[in-house]
């Protein structure tokens, strides 16, 4: 589907816009946009708190960037994808043996892909305390982040499911009016954050000021390689402009951040994130949403109204 771009409008017709956007696609959306260049900004609801779902490997990303750039870890050094992070999923999480990779491939397959069990053993290696440690030094202290396994024990006990058994096995059946009531899907009994802030750490990375230069480039390079082309991207479908992202995916949560690069130079960090009125896992409303609200919005940056 190709979205056109948007009609260049007044702050309260972009709003208007934004709204009926979400309310055809029958969720509830927070958006901002943030220009990389000259600090514009376009804020719909950017300072609720959401839950970020998969978009919380960012810093993960990050810290394990750093930590390459400064010679505390070799990126090449060889690590196992093991049964004891495999929960079943995309990439390695779904492997039916170990999987045995460098430090900087399991950075690639987590930020790609998504691939949670890469994920989860990159988190033991950088250590969490220094992923925190990174986000508060940038003025990010209520920026969340969790492991992969630790959220789906808590979707275990919360629903009374078995601890030794996949949980999406364990998922049918299960009410969806229930799902959407989890913690999982809650603002600050996941990790979360807000629109405002992943823009600002987004801006962080793209300005070389979320670490070495080194380190923030190697972010950009892994997050303009994520394979997800249904949300961000289609609001932006011309050729040449570039996007670096990363989706969040979770029952109702419906998320991506990323960055708009034009051919004429211009950049603009974004993120929307939805809540959706089920929790089925296809959502193609919602994911087209995603597009059509970044391109309202970074339209009318881009018309400097």
């Amino acid at each position: 589907m190709t979205t056109a771009p948007a009609q260049p409008g007044g702050a309260e017709q972009i709003h208007t816009a934004l709204s009926s956007t979400f309310t055809q696609a029958k969720v509830e959306g927070t958006v901002h946009v943030r220009d990389l260049d000259t600090g514009a900004e376009f804020a719909h609801a950017a300072d609720t708190p959401v839950v970020l779902a998969s978009v919380f490997k960012i810093p993960i990303a990050l810290e394990y960037a750093r930590q390459a750039a400064s010679g505390e870890l070799d990126p090449a050094r060889r690590h196992s994808v093991t049964s004891a992070y495999r929960a079943g999923g995309s990439g390695t999480d779904g492997c039916a043996h170990d999987v045995e990779m460098s430090a900087r491939d399991l950075a690639f397959m987590m930020m790609t892909i998504s691939d949670n069990a890469a994920t989860d053993l990159l988190l033991d290696i950088v250590g969490p305390d220094r992923v925190r440690a990174t986000l508060d030094g940038l003025g990010l202290p209520g920026f969340g982040f969790s492991s992969c396994s630790a959220l789906d024990d808590d979707i275990r006990q919360e629903l009374g499911l078995a601890p030794d058994r996949s949980l999406d096995d364990q998922l049918a059946g299960i009410p969806d009016q229930r799902l959407l009531t989890l913690r999982a899907c809650t603002p600050g009994t996941s990790p979360s954050s807000t629109p405002r802030e992943v823009t600002a750490l987004l801006a962080a990375i793209w300005h070389d000021e979320a670490g070495p230069a080194r380190a923030c480039a190697e972010v950009r390079e892994i997050m303009r390689a994520q394979v997800w082309q249904h949300r961000l991207v289609s609001g932006f479908p011309e050729p040449g402009v570039r996007l670096a992202g990363k989706t969040g995916t979770d029952f109702s949560v419906r998320n991506e951040a990323g960055v708009i690069e034009y051919p004429d130079g211009k950049r603009y960090a974004v993120g929307v994130f939805l809540r959706t009125s089920t929790a089925v896992t296809r959502q193609p409303l919602a994911d087209r949403a995603i597009g059509r609200a970044a391109r309202l919005a970074v339209d009318h940056l881009r018309a400097g109204t």
